[in-house]
């Protein structure tokens, strides 16, 4: 696993052993990040369920101001932070190691509004997709042009989500799928220019 462009381009990034992680592959980061281009230059990104960070840090790497990882399991957390480190990134990011929510919450409460916001829990945790959506599609951090990207399995095709977040784009590759949302504004007639 590596860094695809950018900053950091190549340069190899650590998993845990074992499967309890799937860190997003190479190929499939490769194009969630050809689809959002230059969105990512000095936006903000909100990487949930992180795992590894590959996500996260090939944003860092693209150019986001600013990246938020939330992660709870402790071997994906320590190769998270030796990522970090191996880097030598030590601004520009947030680890929360509460998970999710209490990100999203603290994001909130901080009156954050955010570009970019990637989730990708365990493609076989339906109430993780689920509670995460329902919580995104009533926060405000989310603004007219924000984007929620969704890896899920090609299997099971795109999470449902409440009704103010719609479906605007979704990309299969092998047993992945990225799913791509925006909110909904009455004001809204278009798709966020990718």
């Amino acid at each position: 696993m590596r860094v695809i462009a950018g900053q950091y381009r190549s340069r190899t990034l650590v998993a845990p052993k074992g499967e309890s992680t799937r860190p997003t592959s190479d190929r499939l980061r490769e194009t969630l990040f050809n689809i959002l281009g230059e969105r990512i230059s000095q936006g903000i990104f909100v990487d949930l369920f992180s795992g590894t960070g590959a996500v996260g840090i090939e944003a860092l790497s693209r150019g986001a101001a600013q990246v938020y990882f939330a992660e709870t399991a402790k071997p994906a957390l320590a190769a998270l932070r030796a990522n970090l480190q191996s880097l030598g990134i030590d601004r520009g990011c947030t680890v929360e190691t509460r998970g999710t929510l209490p990100l999203l919450r603290r994001l909130e409460q901080g009156r954050k509004q955010v570009d970019i916001v990637f989730l990708d829990p365990p493609y076989a945790d339906a109430r993780a997709y689920e509670s995460t959506l329902k919580h995104l599609a009533s926060s405000p951090m989310l603004h007219r042009d924000s984007i929620v990207v969704v890896e899920h399995s090609s299997h099971a095709g795109p999470p449902e989500t409440p009704i103010a977040l719609q479906l605007y784009r979704s990309v299969l590759q092998g047993d992945a799928q990225l799913s791509f949302y925006h909110p909904l504004a009455s004001d809204r007639l278009r798709e966020p220019s990718l």
